[in-house]
């Protein structure tokens, strides 16, 4: 997998180990979204890897680099799992743990350079259910992150079954493959299916080229990021009611792509 032109290398750069961490104290909600997941990292190459293999499987991510940031962001989403950094620059990631585990039972699937047997041992004592060692492959963490998911929570039921935009004049249909334009089905082929969705999963937000070829053509794609326009171009001649002036599909120029927030229905 390569990571910037002309450099391959596995996700992070140093030895890591980690550790997935299963609170045991406070109530479990049975409400509690099992596909939220909340990554605390400071290393943006750890954040948008992880974020990109997480979200092509179907789970919400929310980011943040710093401890104070993540139990925010955590108290806020009420995540099914967080993804926990211990090198993290304002607060270790172990005290992070302990006000997490207090006051939750939310799986912590942490990362950690210390990876001496004794810190491991260390660790599954203190309640990790499994831990992986850096460098690791992306595919291998989201296989555990849904083990997890599916032993603590139960399952993991679709994500969203209806999409809709602009006051249901745009649906997309994740369970049956369907998107509906005022009503009337389109034929979109799996590439514009796969960019429609994952551009209508976070309204707003900006996704870069790199991130869209990878939801699109796959993380091991090795053609040019440019061949995501050709895609956006065709999906608008598709669902845009005037495609040189894009409704939904938005350019944001200099970043990439967005599905415009303001038409999303809540």
């Amino acid at each position: 997998m390569t990571f910037g032109p002309g450099a391959a290398a596995p996700l992070g750069a140093k030895l890591h180990t980690v550790f997935i961490w299963r609170a045991v104290n406070g109530p479990m909600s049975e409400s509690a979204p099992n596909k939220r997941i909340v990554v605390v990292d400071d290393d943006p190459s750890v954040q948008e890897v992880t974020r990109a293999y997480l979200e092509r499987d179907g789970y919400l991510v929310y980011v943040a680099a710093t401890a104070a940031e993540g139990l925010a962001l955590a108290a806020r989403v009420k995540p099914g799992l967080i993804v926990l950094d211990l090198m993290l620059p304002d607060r270790p990631g172990e005290e992070v743990a302990k006000e997490i585990r207090i006051r939750s039972d939310v799986p912590i699937l942490m990362l950690t350079a210390k990876a001496s047997e004794d810190e491991r041992v260390g660790g599954l004592a203190l309640g990790a259910d499994d831990y992986l060692t850096k460098p690791f492959s992306p595919r291998e963490l989201v296989a555990r992150v849904r083990a997890v998911v599916r032993r603590t929570q139960g399952g993991e039921m679709p994500l969203v079954e209806i999409l809709s935009f602009d006051g249901g004049a745009l649906q997309i249909d994740t369970v049956a493959h369907e998107v509906r334009i005022a009503g009337r089905p389109v034929e979109l082929t799996p590439n514009e299916y796969r960019l429609l969705t994952t551009l209508a999963r976070y309204p707003g937000r900006v996704y870069s080229r790199f991130e869209l070829i990878s939801h699109v053509q796959g993380y091991d794609y090795e053609g040019y990021e440019r061949t995501i326009d050709a895609h956006v171009k065709n999906l608008r001649k598709k669902i845009e009611p005037d495609p040189r002036h894009p409704r939904y599909v938005e350019t944001v120029f200099g970043a990439g792509y967005r599905l415009t927030r303001d038409l999303a229905d809540r």
